[in-house]
């Protein structure tokens, strides 16, 4: 029971560190690059952003739900990416914690400060008010959570395909034992 419980508390100063560190590349990487760029590029990569992290969300609500049995036979067969859909699925709640906290929270984090640099363009190049922000942070929200719920339902239904692709393309980065 203690080793499960050191085990537990590793995992949560792992994720800590994770996120911290990623925090603090992806801020400085995207605060640095937007404050250079034009507005369109900014909403673009706002966008993108925005996409990561429903699309990660979606992952890791798709590994939490997919049936492990349906990827035994698959491995049996030899299917490619079979057995790395196997230890997703038998590690869905770090998977999950990974995709939809960590990267999720963060891509999060980072669409608020890109929505504030963009409302500061928007401000300073076309005297628009500065609440514009509000009108601007509601939207990033409203897209965000909007879209998250689009994927969840997408993730509760195609759980098995896909957590095969993320298998598939896991497969083709890390090798197969």
């Amino acid at each position: 029971m203690q080793k499960k419980e050191n085990s537990k508390w590793k995992w949560v100063i792992q994720a800590f560190c994770l996120t911290f560190t990623l925090s603090i590349c992806m801020s400085f990487i995207t605060t640095n690059g937007i404050s250079n760029l034009d507005i369109i590029p900014a909403i673009l990569i706002l966008l993108l952003v925005i996409f990561i992290g429903i699309i990660t969300d979606l992952i890791g609500v798709a590994v939490t739900v997919a049936d492990e049995a349906e990827f035994h036979a698959k491995a049996t067969k030899k299917v490619k990416g079979s057995k790395t859909s196997i230890k997703l699925i038998r590690n869905a709640s770090i998977v999950a914690n990974i995709c939809a906290d960590v990267i999720g929270d963060v891509c999060g984090v980072l669409s608020g400060a890109i929505s504030a640099m963009i409302a500061i363009k928007l401000t300073e190049r076309y005297g628009l008010p500065e609440n514009i922000q509000l009108i601007i942070s509601a939207l990033v929200a409203s897209m965000t959570v909007g879209g998250k719920a689009i994927g969840k339902n997408i993730a509760n239904k195609n759980s098995t395909k896909i957590v095969y692709i993320v298998g598939l393309i896991m497969s083709k980065v890390v090798k197969e034992k």
